[in-house]
């Protein structure tokens, strides 16, 4: 194999996300003293691009961006660029994502933030694609305008900062906590929860959904603690819709990242080990509360993908999973009608597809399906017009043979670092289990 064309300071980082950066002609800093100084010698503004590996965005921003020769010059002639894993620095992406939710409204990932040289931030944004597309702004014709009004203006940058760095001071002082909460706040978070949620879908507010983790458990408690069945429906509502749908790998175990649309149908599929851990905890509390078995079924099959694809052989829980693999978002996880009936025969498929909404033009990208549970089994048995425990036994198989098959697929990256925090949540939820 022949040697890189580039490599850059990140070669030398333990960060995985930020080793995936080592070899693109951008010139790129680590967060660090060495950054600083570079950009206050040559009085040049600071790009901040913050990510993580499991990230589908980053990856599609570098792939289009940072690995693009003529981007890459422009980044370098007018800029000090650093590359951060927000995993490796969760301090540095908290201080800047709420900047760039202070000046845009929104935030997420890729963050995209520039600093004047002593770190204070004067615009920013999240994903930018390489061209003018859907209103966003291409990247190169942001990285002129801000090069040139840096240049340009620097009175005008003076004044953005100050007027950015007295909002964040606000937002800080507003998040002083003042003491224990009492519990007309309780009340007021979950007048708040019922006032937004999605009676239909379940969840709060629109696309994009976030497993709402924490706020279901207060749902949970307020219903153990006060008797509220409104709270509970609410709960469990989402907790089923959650996990029948394709933000749960159905035949894996585990939860994507998030769902793009209101369904909890189509995920961004990285998985987190965050994300599970406080998914376990919220499950097991919904099966204190209801004995239901459903909820254990989830808890059981979340943690045995825990320990089988992302538990560390000396110890220790890895960080997360990739979304994409063979440079296709979702491609592991997915699949096309055809390659089911290849491996159940075609009765066993129609049964199988019926149950998990697998359809020949496909519900996902290149007529490829996401596996969910729309109904109940024995409402899908009898319209199949089968015994329950025929389309059981069918149902059992089949994620037993398709998931033997997936793992002779190209897996996805895994991002093995081992987090403190993290590992602590993962360890919790499965002493609790």
């Amino acid at each position: 194999m022949s040697d890189p064309k580039h490599t850059n300071r990140l070669a030398d980082e333990s960060s995985p996300y930020l080793r995936q950066h080592a070899h693109n002609p951008v010139d790129w800093y680590p967060w660090g003293e060495e950054a600083l100084a570079a950009a206050q010698a040559a009085d040049r503004p600071i790009l901040l691009s913050v990510g993580y590996s499991a990230c589908h965005w980053c990856h599609v921003m570098e792939r289009e961006s940072f690995e693009d020769e003529q981007i890459a010059q422009r980044m370098n002639e007018h800029f000090i660029n650093i590359k951060v894993d927000r995993e490796e620095r969760p301090d540095v992406d908290e201080i800047y994502m709420t900047a760039v939710q202070a000046m845009t409204g929104q935030g997420g990932w890729p963050m995209t933030v520039f600093l004047t040289p002593d770190l204070q931030p004067f615009y920013g944004g999240t994903y930018f694609p390489p061209e003018d597309r859907h209103g966003r702004p291409g990247f190169p014709r942001v990285l002129q305008a801000i090069a040139d009004y840096y240049r340009e203006n620097r009175a005008g940058v003076a004044e953005k900062t100050a007027e950015l760095m007295r909002a964040l001071q606000q937002h800080a002082e507003f998040l002083t906590p003042g003491g224990i909460p009492g519990e007309e706040v309780l009340d007021g978070a979950c007048a708040q929860l019922k006032s937004t949620y999605d009676a239909r879908f379940g969840g709060f507010g629109g696309a994009p959904k976030f497993p709402p983790s924490m706020s279901l458990s207060l749902l949970l408690r307020r219903y153990v603690r006060r008797g509220d069945q409104r709270a509970l429906a609410i709960a469990e509502h989402t907790l089923k819709r959650m996990a029948r749908g394709g933000m749960y790998d159905q035949l894996g175990g585990g939860f994507h990242r998030y769902s793009v649309d209101e369904r909890w149908l189509v995920p961004h599929f990285e998985k987190m080990l965050y994300d599970n851990a406080l998914l376990v905890w919220t499950y097991l509390e919904a099966y204190q509360a209801t004995q239901d078995e459903f909820y254990r079924e989830v808890v059981e099959h979340t943690l045995d993908y825990v320990l089988r694809e992302m538990t560390q052989p000396e110890g220790g829980f890895y960080a997360a999973q990739d979304a994409d693999s063979e440079g296709e978002e979702g491609l592991f996880f997915t699949w096309l009608l055809e390659e089911i009936e290849d491996l159940l025969g075609e009765e066993d498929a129609a049964l199988f597809a019926r149950y998990y909404g697998v359809v020949p033009e496909g519900n996902f990208e290149h007529g490829r399906n996401i596996l969910h549970v729309e109904n109940e089994l024995e409402g899908v048995a009898r319209f199949l017009k089968v015994e329950p425990e025929r389309l059981a036994q069918v149902v059992e198989r089949g994620c037993e043979v398709l998931l033997a098959a997936r793992q002779e697929r190209v897996a996805p990256g895994r991002d093995d670092k081992i987090l403190t925090a993290w590992n602590g949540l993962m360890i919790s939820a499965m002493a609790r289990a």
